[in-house]
């Protein structure tokens, strides 16, 4: 298993095929199954920094990106490995990726959202929800 962890590169731009396989990723999220690729191009082109694993063959088989000012806040989204690539460490090494992402360094705070049961992985790098009396608030439209 670890030598399909250690054949991939970092990417920090998606090609056409690429995007692709990140539909497909998405299609298997229930928070991502209904993100139409014209959208997800839009959503491309505005986020700050991302970060994709690609194997041999070019093949997205791990994303996240980032929105940010690059000073006091950034948001990490779409933590998302292909489900072949689970279970490896994969995930832990494009949280690291990301994290130790050099335009990422001087940044405050680093946020992000996820499910109780994924509150184990991402506290490992020192997130925590014990955000004193702050409260997450959301507008959603549609």
């Amino acid at each position: 298993m670890t030598d399909k962890m250690d054949k991939y590169r970092i990417v920090e731009t998606l090609t056409e095929s690429q995007v692709s396989d990140l539909m497909e990723l998405y299609k298997n999220e229930f928070w991502s199954d209904k993100r139409t690729r014209e959208d997800v191009v839009k959503m491309l082109a505005a986020t700050d920094v991302i970060i994709g694993f690609v194997d041999e063959s070019d093949r997205l088989i791990a994303f996240s990106r980032v929105i940010t000012d690059f000073v006091y806040r950034a948001m990490i989204f779409d933590v998302i490995l292909k489900p072949t690539h689970r279970k490896m460490g994969l995930g832990a090494k494009l949280m690291d990726a990301v994290l130790n992402h050099p335009k990422l360094q001087a940044v405050e705070n680093l946020a992000l959202n996820c499910l109780p049961n994924m509150m184990p992985f991402y506290e490992r790098w020192g997130f925590t929800d014990d955000v004193g009396e702050m409260k997450f608030m959301r507008r959603t439209t549609g």
